[in-house]
């Protein structure tokens, strides 16, 4: 009943001050108010029942059992747009508020929705090393199952709520990408329903162009229903070393030794604190610890992890050791530092202890509830964006953003670009190191101007032969995209599958005037 009353109290505050402050400033300032009282509890709900409803299917064993059920469904949905002669484009049918992308896209409500609800792990195979998931599988289910059988992906990205299908026809980076590449480099096979209703196979040595064409693609080739991903033993504990830098030199003269250290760490990353102020952080798995150095992370009531990162800029070089599960989703309950913005408050000690075990929020719900406002509010102030650079361009990189936008922390990642085929790969066609650096916040420059500012962003990754993560705002013409982007094979591709009738573009996805 506290809590009721508590809730209701708040709950006609925020909307009596919404008129007498105006909702703008209400959803700049005040937010947490909905979101404390609504959407924590409901995301603690959510995630409840959705991981008894996966572990209760994958003991039970008949996700695969309705696997082919479901693709032949898929097929159906397509067979019968045929038929019907209709002009509209395909595209998948989930919800835009369900993906991890900022913005929503319009062609979800001028296409033709095809229903792919395929969210489950259909087969773990320990000799052969694969993991066999449908495309809606999250990275924390993924690793709420994997992890208790001693097994784990090469790369897991950050974040629960990301999918396999996001990841492979968007793409996925984590801290080991400088071992193992991006996401879609540890995927072995693929299956996929094409825009005539056919199912195929794909890999290295079956329709090898459309295994290669796939990343990148955003559902403009075909539509993904399973994705066979490879699986490595691993160790209970990360041993994490923490450099704190003091100079952009410094920082990029440590980040690129610890990158291509000869012996190898296991896990590389930084993050950027101010020009000149950062902390590069390696890990390596392992079983052996010690025991006063045990770090146990992912408790509800510890610190935000870059909170606890930024504190060791103070007090210099150490080492932590890390349980597995809880260095692989370090970010989340922060969504990286996005929930500072949303919850000022969140990582007090006070609201850590009472309520941090809430976090972290679904990212869905918090784009469910976000209003015009409040989305206008993000277009002006807010930025979002990943951009992949060469790792020798790494110092003029952190240059370009500091000018850009002096907006801090950055997330700065490296992995290792193979010469692959497809639209994404080296310039050289030699395998190369790139790093990716991640901005997410409002920035600090006066004279920000976001599609402005993107767009210079934009071409000092476009003439350093760089690419741009396309989850986000893209503001590049066509032929500015063409250009960071080899269609090549893609092009062929869609000639060859006669794309051009079932699917758009991959721009006419992700540009700008696509997305709300």
């Amino acid at each position: 009943m506290l809590w009721l009353s508590l809730g209701t109290g708040l709950l006609s505050s925020f909307i009596l001050f919404s008129y007498v402050k105006g909702t703008e400033h209400m959803m700049k300032h005040y937010r947490w108010i909905f979101v404390c009282l609504g959407l924590l509890p409901i995301s603690l709900v959510y995630s409840a029942v959705l991981y008894l409803r996966n572990l209760l299917v994958f003991k039970l064993k008949s996700a695969p059992q309705r696997h082919q059920w479901r693709v032949d469904g898929v097929s159906q949905q397509i067979k019968d747009w045929i038929k019907s002669g209709s002009q509209k484009k395909l595209c998948t049918a989930r919800p835009g508020w369900q993906t991890t992308s900022l913005r929503v896209g319009l062609y979800k409500k001028t296409h033709r929705n095809i229903n792919i609800n395929m969210v489950d792990i259909l087969d773990v195979d320990t000799d052969g090393r694969i993991v066999r998931c449908e495309p809606l599988v999250t990275m924390g289910q993924i690793t709420a199952l994997l992890s208790p059988m001693g097994w784990s992906l090469p790369v897991l990205p950050e974040l629960d709520d990301l999918t396999v299908g996001g990841m492979v026809m968007g793409v996925g980076i984590e801290s080991s990408s400088h071992k193992h590449g991006l996401f879609q480099h540890i995927c072995e096979a693929f299956e996929v329903v094409l825009g005539n209703g056919d199912v195929v196979k794909c890999s290295k040595e079956e329709n090898a162009d459309l295994f290669h064409s796939i990343p990148w693609s955003y559902g403009t080739l075909c539509f993904l229903v399973s994705v066979d991903i490879r699986i490595v033993p691993i160790q209970s504990y990360v041993r994490l070393e923490y450099r704190p830098t003091k100079t952009r030199q410094q920082t990029v003269q440590v980040f690129k030794e610890q990158t291509c250290k000869e012996d190898g760490n296991d896990f590389v990353e930084g993050l950027m604190f101010g020009e000149n102020e950062a902390v590069v952080m390696t890990g390596t798995l392992t079983e052996d610890v010690e025991a006063d150095k045990i770090n146990k992370i992912g408790n509800f009531y510890k610190p935000w992890f870059y909170k606890h990162v930024e504190g060791i800029m103070k007090t210099g070089y150490c080492v932590e050791y890390i349980p597995l599960r809880d260095y692989y989703h370090r970010h989340s309950r922060s969504i990286f530092w996005e929930m500072q913005d949303i919850i000022p408050f969140g990582n007090h000690p006070i609201f850590r202890y009472l309520f941090g075990w809430l976090l972290p929020i679904k990212i869905s719900l918090l784009k469910l509830t976000q209003t015009k406002t409040l989305r206008e509010l993000y277009k002006k102030r807010h930025i979002v964006q990943d951009m992949l650079v060469p790792l020798d361009d790494f110092e003029d990189a952190l240059k370009c953003f500091h000018q850009e936008i002096k907006m801090y922390p950055l997330w700065i990642c490296p992995f290792k670009l193979p010469a692959n085929p497809g639209m994404v790969h080296p310039h050289s066609n030699q395998e190369e190191l790139y790093v990716d650096i991640g901005a997410y916040g409002n920035p600090g420059t006066a004279d920000f101007h976001y599609s402005d500012t993107v767009r210079r962003i934009e071409k000092f990754v476009r003439d350093r032969h760089g690419f741009q993560m396309l989850y986000a705002d893209c503001f590049m013409t066509r032929e500015e995209f063409r250009v960071m982007f080899d269609h090549s094979l893609y092009d062929k591709v869609r000639k060859d599958l006669q794309c051009e009738d079932a699917f758009p573009e991959v721009y006419d996805k992700i540009c700008q005037s696509a997305r709300y």
